[in-house]
């Protein structure tokens, strides 16, 4: 049995996510991993073989409760208790509001900001008994700025700032620090899939003239994780180039 502190990451399997796991394997921690498909599963078994710091890779549909449910029922089956939890798992489902469908509205907002609530509450459980947790929840530039096409994503990233630093006060007094990570425009593949016209146009709101990386975001994740950030918590870290400044 490992003596190390266990992180669960949600979304494991690529891009932020991926990173995140990474530099929480390279600082220290055992990794729970969370993934939709077979595929995810086996991509992040595959990243970790070699570490010897992954206990498991779940799935976790982040649309389903009862996924949720099953993915704690799986950590208590192995005896498996998470000192950090890093919300990293969601989708879009952009669209003007005019035609904004109902389902792209209520998925969205129950990826994004639902789901954070159910694994938070599950995971602040165990912490308050343990007297010790970090929450590190990811959120978005959007959640603050706003974006034409998505005001289901704004709604719901917006939403886990609040809720960040409403559980934030709540879990204090136990030693857990509950905080939010906001990305800009990230290099992954989500992105790679822009246009050169619409790459042009991102570039041009962004000081640093350049996008960020999956690294760069993960390594303020790993600081929020780390007992030199115990004196951090409520508080909403924006990685994002210069492009909003909160």
């Amino acid at each position: 049995m490992s003596d190390k502190q266990l992180a669960l990451v949600t979304g494991a399997s690529r891009g932020i996510g991926l990173a995140i796991a990474e530099q929480l394997v390279k600082d220290g921690f055992d990794l729970v991993g969370t993934a939709t498909s077979d595929a995810g599963l086996a991509a992040i078994e595959q990243a970790f073989a070699a570490s010897g710091a992954l206990r498991a890779a779940l799935p976790l549909d982040v649309l389903s409760r009862a996924s949720i449910d099953a993915l704690f029922a799986a950590l208590e089956e192995r005896g498996l208790t998470p000192a950090v939890l890093v919300n990293n798992a969601g989708i879009t489902r952009d669209n003007l509001l005019l035609r904004m469908k109902d389902e792209e509205w209520d998925e969205v907002i129950a990826a994004n900001l639902s789901a954070v609530y159910a694994l938070s509450r599950r995971c602040v459980r165990t912490m308050v008994k343990a007297r010790y947790g970090r929450i590190i929840n990811i959120t978005s530039v959007i959640g603050a700025a706003g974006n034409a096409g998505q005001a289901n994503y704004a709604a719901a990233k917006a939403g886990v700032v609040g809720f960040t630093k409403s559980l934030a006060l709540e879990v204090a007094s136990r030693n857990i620090t509950v905080n939010a990570v906001a990305p800009g425009l990230i290099d992954t593949d989500m992105t790679r899939k822009l246009t050169d016209a619409q790459r042009a146009a991102a570039l041009g709101q962004i000081p640093l003239g350049r996008m960020g990386t999956a690294a760069e975001v993960a390594a303020v994740v790993g600081f929020l994780a780390s007992a030199p950030a115990a004196y951090v918590t409520g508080e909403t870290i924006h990685v994002n180039g210069g492009m909003y400044m909160a």
